[in-house]
């Protein structure tokens, strides 16, 4: 997302951006400061301990967190006349317990002198103890220990009122972004907008949905009212009242008095396909609500995103650290690194998918790397000589080779909601699912190749590359700093768990390095990096706006996917399907033509809630692994990512490259074979497709016939469950 330079400014800033860039920053530097509040408060308590622990005295740094509070009980009785009072005491009640008379006509138990002499003796004892420790406890009360703990307790306090908000502070981000990408015409299609009958469907169909958003709300907040029960976190329900209205006011203006594009009016043809995939969703499951009378079907299922707001936080996290990775050279150096080797386009591009699969993994979804490097890999490729409609191909599939790789989010999400999985489980067969996805576009690529390899000599290749590594080690020297110091100082391991909260952290520093280093020099501002700022504050804010926009787009659409969810749910579509099949071959089947529909119309985070509630224990039932199903379900929704109506990573690959550039590679092959003019869209179809059939039947195979038990053995270390 960009801002209009020529908008109105105060104090160097938009309106919108106080207004939008501003709350969200601050908003993301929050969920920074959760994440590692945790790891600081756990390594300050550490610190505590070491300072102010006194073992001999048996004295801990946690008893020293508050002041002590003085035992009241007497640490030196007169034992005999506490053990006549005590006696006397007995015998006036009647000579015992009252339950000891609930039965018979039996004479009460006289009380016996020497039991209550060590009862009185134990609490004598037990009181010495206590007041000896208080006692302790005060001389250890310091004023280095009062001051300590009043910033180790401070800090405590912040992060965890941060931690108590998380749906709140995720809330207020989504709110924000999405009235911010409504204004900017930034919500995802299958085509953006470009011509004025474009922007009346966009805002017509975003106005129908905010409309049964906003009811739905309205009712479900009446509902909750009327039950009797108190509501919790009413303010909620309020944000999502008033984001609601908001957009709903926006988009009737605007289908009231429509935007006027300099293009032209355009078709109602194309403009259908530019209206909002999230304004579709919330229509279709709205009106299906609405026909039920279902009222508040709608705000159930959206507000199941706040049932799991770390993972969607985290989400916000690593699309701000895919537009960090944008403003600096980083991707850049790298591919200064190949180019000496002179390698083909099909062999750069196998090699730009491997290290795009890792930086995949760390960014949390295949979309977010597109958007983040697409334009990079593009032009890479078109510069070694890779014609458009291959170029386009390895933008659109360098986003889905990482997702079965570690620290994924989408895989940590999978673990969370089935505990029949672990991430290491996941992650252990995922890497092997990426050598074969990844060995299957190299070898399909191949087949594309018309000249001879020309690669450089090692002799001439390795001098010059070498040179090119030297300007990659600072920034290599930083990554590992940063890794270092969160494992050494906080005790926090880089991994799927801390990588949202240590990944924005560590594209700051390399952004802040990366500006500093080149200060007054010329930057690298081709076509493809035209989007970079001077200085750090510009940048960072420009990548902050960017982030604004993937996150009102990406969000919106994830959350209208739970409202379809629901409807598939709530509709019972999945209780046509058999419970139990003749073979585990034919649930294979079925399960995997499943996954694949929804993987075309549906959001992967959303799917998965889905999935694990239903179709899940149909593949438990009918033999099938719970890893076996999980790796199949990974691959077969990135397949659905790359197939109509939706097409999510094309759809990105468009935006990010224009439209434009698609026309030109669609008249470069137009007078060729079917295949070459649509390598853009066959090629990853043809790779994750083969892919997804190994996947899916090659276990079933291994498992069918002894003889190739071998591979499984090999496959599989004692360690991975």
């Amino acid at each position: 997302m960009t801002t209009a330079s020529n908008s109105r400014q105060f104090l160097g800033r938009t309106i919108l951006e106080w207004f939008s860039s501003l709350p969200v920053f601050a908003l993301l530097l929050l969920t920074l400061i959760i994440g590692t509040g945790e790891m600081v408060h756990g390594q300050l308590l550490k610190l505590g301990e070491s300072m102010f622990g006194d073992p001999s005295a048996q004295v801990q740094y946690f008893m020293l967190r508050a002041d002590p509070v003085k035992p009241d009980c007497d640490p030196n009785p007169n034992v005999e006349a506490e053990v006549q009072k005590q006696m006397s005491g007995t015998k006036a009640a009647g000579g015992g317990d009252e339950i000891d008379n609930l039965f018979g006509d039996a004479e009460p138990a006289a009380a016996d002198p020497a039991v209550i002499r060590r009862s009185v003796e134990q609490a004598k004892s037990i009181c010495q103890m206590k007041m000896g420790l208080y006692e302790r406890v005060v001389q250890h009360q310091t004023t280095q220990v009062k001051i300590y703990r009043t910033i180790e307790t401070s800090f405590f306090g912040l992060f965890q009122v941060g931690t108590d908000n998380r749906p709140l502070i995720l809330l207020l981000m989504v709110a924000i972004a999405a009235i911010t990408t409504t204004l900017g015409f930034h919500h995802i299609g299958i085509r953006p907008g470009h011509y004025t009958k474009d922007y009346f469907v966009q805002s017509a169909s975003q106005a129908v949905a905010s409309g049964l958003l906003l009811f739905s709300t309205v009712r479900y907040y009446q509902i909750l009212q009327g039950s009797g029960v108190p509501i919790e976190h009413p303010l909620l329900h309020y944000i999502w009242m008033g984001l609601f209205a908001i957009l709903l006011l926006i988009n009737v203006k605007r289908t009231v008095m429509p935007v006027k594009s300099p293009n032209g009016s355009g078709t109602w043809g194309s403009a259908l396909l530019s209206m909002p995939l999230y304004a579709q969703m919330g229509s279709v499951a709205g009106l299906y609500f609405l026909y039920k009378g279902h009222h508040a079907g709608l705000a159930i299922y959206i507000n199941q995103l706040m049932e799991l707001p770390s993972i969607f936080m985290n989400l916000g996290l690593f699309i701000w650290s895919g537009m960090l990775l944008k403003q600096s050279r980083v991707v850049d150096l790298f591919m200064d690194v190949l180019r000496p080797w002179s390698l083909s386009p099909q062999l750069l591009t196998y090699i730009i998918l491997l290290a795009a699969a890792v930086a995949t993994a760390y960014t949390g979804a295949s979309g977010i790397f597109v958007i983040a490097a697409g334009g990079i890999i593009y032009h890479e490729v078109r510069a070694s000589g890779g014609s458009r409609q291959f170029a386009l191909a390895a933008t659109a599939m360098s986003g889905s080779l990482g997702v079965v790789l570690r620290p994924c989010l989408l895989v940590v999400l999978i673990a969370a909601l089935n505990k029949q999985v672990t991430t290491n489980g996941l992650y252990h067969w995922g890497f092997y699912v990426f050598l074969l996805t990844s060995t299957l576009f190299f070898l399909a690529s191949q087949m594309l190749r018309k000249e001879k390899s020309n690669i450089e000599a090692f002799g001439v290749a390795i001098p010059a590359m070498l040179r090119q590594m030297i300007p990659t080690l600072p920034y290599v020297a930083v990554v590992i700093i940063v890794v270092a110091l969160y494992e050494y100082l906080l005790d926090t391991k880089l991994n799927e768990i801390t990588a949202p909260t240590i990944m924005p952290v560590m594209l700051l520093i390399i952004l802040v390095f990366d500006k500093f280093t080149n200060k007054g020099k010329a930057e690298l501002t081709p076509d493809y990096a035209s989007h970079r700022q001077i200085g750090v504050e510009k940048s960072i804010r420009y990548a902050t706006n960017e982030t604004i926009g993937h996150i009102g787009a990406l969000l919106s659409l994830m959350t209208l996917s739970l409202a379809m969810g629901g409807v598939i749910e709530r509709s019972e579509l999945m209780s046509y399907a058999p419970k139990v099949f003749d073979s585990h071959w034919t649930a294979m089947a079925f399960l995997v033509v499943t996954k694949v529909l929804l993987g075309m119309i549906m959001d992967p985070f959303g799917a998965v809630v889905l999935v694990s509630g239903t179709l899940a224990p149909i593949a438990y039932n009918n033999g099938i692994e719970p890893l076996h199903f999980w790796m199949m379900v990974l691959v077969a929704f990135e397949l659905g990512y790359l197939l109509p109506p939706v097409a999510i990573n094309q759809i990105l690959t468009r935006q990010v490259i224009g439209e434009d550039e698609v026309e030109l590679a669609d008249k470069e092959f137009a007078n060729q074979g079917f295949y070459r003019r649509y390598v853009r869209c066959i090629l990853p179809l043809v790779v994750m497709t083969v892919g997804l059939v190994v996947v899916s039947f090659g276990p079933l195979a291994v498992h069918d016939y002894p003889s190739l038990q071998f591979i499984a053995d090999w496959f599989a270390p004692a360690h991975a469950n």
